[in-house]
């Protein structure tokens, strides 16, 4: 099992946050049941080619694959880091995380949709799709049901991480029970504020394809676009006050001893 191999590895493990799992939870075990029944859904959805022409044309499906794969593989490790870090098995954790699960698998389907949509779009395939039979048939008719696959997929995004920001705020309720440092509590409000700029872009994307209508499906896919802006300044921000941090409690040390 590959949870098991990270944990032996210590792999997420960066010694600034002690880790209160070592083994894995029946929870967890069946977590990874359901994220590799996922990953399964996204292959067997590509049928075996027949002909070299039916092969090139499953190849050019992979960008898509690979990357609801990889997104399929962050949703996880985030997963795999909270369990390490805080361990909790309790009822409200148990309940997270069966809605985390449940996204999951709703959303397989149309993660895979549309970045097929994408890929195809950007290689100059213009959304074509090969049919039964063999028929070519478009993806998507008007920018009217491109209007609505923004808003689906940004329902999915704001739910995983709308999810992952009640895990982390109850594992900050629960801060004098784990035991959490200064720096751990730090970190832990850290992770809740970083679900909630990507809960925030996942609204104000969803928010642009439902009331602008099929003109504004473009800008409302480009707004997750910010992840690359946002995301480094929040990190860069946090990682300061950090460092502060650190060496105040490193000098607090210093003094007591």
């Amino acid at each position: 099992m590959i949870r098991e191999k990270l944990i032996g590895k210590s792999i997420g493990d960066n010694k600034k946050f002690r880790w209160r799992s070592h083994e894995i939870s029946r929870i967890e075990g069946l977590s990874d049941g359901v994220f590799a029944f996922a990953v399964t859904l996204l292959v067997v959805s590509l049928e075996v080619p027949k002909t070299f022409n039916e092969l090139m044309e499953t190849m050019r499906g992979f960008g898509a694959f690979a990357i609801s794969f990889t997104l399929l593989f962050i949703v996880w490790f985030n997963q795999y880091k909270f369990f390490r870090r805080y361990g909790l098995q309790d009822a409200l954790t148990v309940c997270l995380n069966a809605i985390l699960l449940f996204v999951v698998l709703f959303y397989v389907y149309p993660l895979k949709f549309l970045f097929t949509l994408l890929v195809s779009l950007f290689t100059g395939g213009q959304g074509h799709v090969r049919l039964a039979g063999g028929v070519e048939g478009m993806m998507v008719d008007s920018a009217k049901q491109v209007s609505t696959l923004m808003i689906i997929f940004g329902a999915g995004y704001i739910a995983v991480f709308g999810v992952f920001v009640l895990l982390y705020f109850h594992a900050y309720r629960k801060r004098f029970e784990l035991d959490l440092n200064e720096l751990e509590i730090f970190d832990t409000r850290k992770d809740i504020q970083e679900g909630f700029v990507n809960v925030g872009i996942g609204s104000l994307s969803v928010a642009i394809a439902a009331l602008g209508g099929e003109r504004y499906s473009f800008p409302a896919g480009m707004v997750y676009m910010l992840n690359a802006v946002v995301s480094p300044l929040h990190g860069m921000i946090m990682g300061k006050r950090r460092r502060k941090l650190e060496e105040r409690a490193s000098f607090n040390n210093i003094q007591s001893n």
